[in-house]
Order: structure tokens, then sequence, then C-alpha cells
């Protein structure tokens, strides 16, 4: 049955998946919304984990503040890995790549990851993620996300600013984990520098059809289900 299925992923995208696989235990009881969700950074200082810690199943997101695919992405399929997070189904784990400044000039990815650690901080990385995200129109320009422009956004996240949070935004404070994650985040693929959204499952890293599924609510929710009735849905592919 696994190994049927797991072709299934491949060749045939969440249509298939959907439809296979044991049926699942109860779900625990869901956090509320998103402001409930905890937050953590993780143990190698290069990831900030949302979420459940005893999920068992991992979506892994590397993405670039100033990427537009990956706001086009946050805005579709992402919401699925959203509920299913809310749900207690799924944690959800970011690494954040600034590779975009290199390519396009400025400092915006830069700034805009080194103001999501600091929203962490707070316990505001969930809700400040999807400020930024959902306000990007200008963010792919050179000086899309200013110092001034990230601070006001974060004037939409009830409880964010503070004086902490101002002048870490302000120096770049952490700027250390600002390197420390795009190091961690250039090994996902066979290019020096893959593009984003990268998602992996549970260290599957989806491609092909599934990587068009990402762009799809429905079809990553009919995905996220299938791995969790069956772990072993997706080839083994460690990132």
């Amino acid at each position: 049955m696994w190994g049927a299925l797991a072709v299934a992923a491949v060749s045939y995208g969440a249509d298939v998946l959907a439809g296979l696989g044991p049926e699942t235990e109860p779900a625990p009881t869901a956090y509320a919304n998103a402001t409930e969700l905890p937050e953590a950074l993780s143990t190698d200082g290069t990831t900030i984990m949302v979420g459940d810690p005893n999920a068992e199943t991992v979506v892994r997101l590397y993405e670039d503040p100033r990427c537009p695919v990956v706001a086009d992405f946050e805005a579709s399929g992402a919401k699925a890995i959203r509920t299913q997070t809310i749900q207690r189904r799924t944690r959800t784990e970011y690494v954040l790549a600034s590779f975009k400044d290199d390519r396009l000039g400025g400092d915006g990815s830069k700034r805009a990851v080194n103001a999501l650690r600091a929203a962490l901080d707070a316990q505001k990385f969930t809700e400040y993620h999807a400020v930024l995200m959902g306000n990007q129109e200008e963010a792919e320009a050179a000086d899309g996300y200013t110092t001034q422009r990230l601070l006001s956004l974060a004037d939409k996240v009830p409880g964010l600013r503070s004086e902490a949070f101002d002048a870490a935004v302000s120096t770049m404070k952490y700027s250390d984990f600002v390197t420390a994650s795009l190091g961690a985040y250039q090994p996902t693929g066979e290019e020096p520098i893959p593009g984003t959204p990268t998602v992996a499952i549970n260290t599957t890293v989806l491609t092909g059809e599934l990587y068009d599924d990402l762009f799809d609510e429905e079809d990553l929710t009919g995905v996220l289900i299938a791995v969790e009735r069956a772990p072993e849905a997706l080839r083994k592919h460690r990132v």
C-alpha cells in the first residue's frame, strides 16, 4: 500500500493522495486561532517553529520575504498549512532567506527577516508574517522593506510595537540570525540557491506536480491529510 501511495504522490498529485491511506486518529483540541499558536526558535538558531511541538507532520517552508511567488503561495496553498497548524495536525517551520537582495539590490529581505525575528521575541511572528505577505506589493523594489515601512506594518499587529521591537528593527539586532538563516536555506536544492518557496513535508521536498499543489488550498489540504494518514506516502528526500 505504502509504495503505491508514494507513486501516487509523485505521479498524480493531491486528488489521488486524498483518497488513499488508513483513517487518522481524532485530532487534538485545536487552537482558537493563529494568535494562540506557540512560536519558538529551534536549537540550531536558524529555524522558527510554529504550532504544536508534538505534531507528527512537519512542514518546512523556505521563503524570501521579497519573492512575489512566496506572496502568491501565502495567499493560496499556505492557507491549508495554517489551518492544519491551528488544528494541531501540523507544525510549520520557517527558514527565511534573503538572496533577493543580491539579485535586485537593496537590503529589504535582510531587514524583513530581521524584523520577523524580532517579532518572534514578542510571540507575534505568525501575525507579523501574515501582514508582511499581505502587503508585499512594493517589496520587490530595492526600497520595498525599509525600516519605516516595517515599523508601520507592525502597527497592524496589536501589541507588537514596543521600544524593544522598534530598536531591534532599526538597528538590525538580529543580523547574525539573518546570515545563519540564509546559510541554512542554501543547501536545500541541487543549485547553490534554489527558488522560493521551497516546501518540504517531513523532510521530503515537493517537486513536479506536487509543487503545483502548493498554490491550491484544496489540493495541498489533500496532500497534508494523505501524509498524515500514511507518513511513508512521500518518497524520502532528506534536506
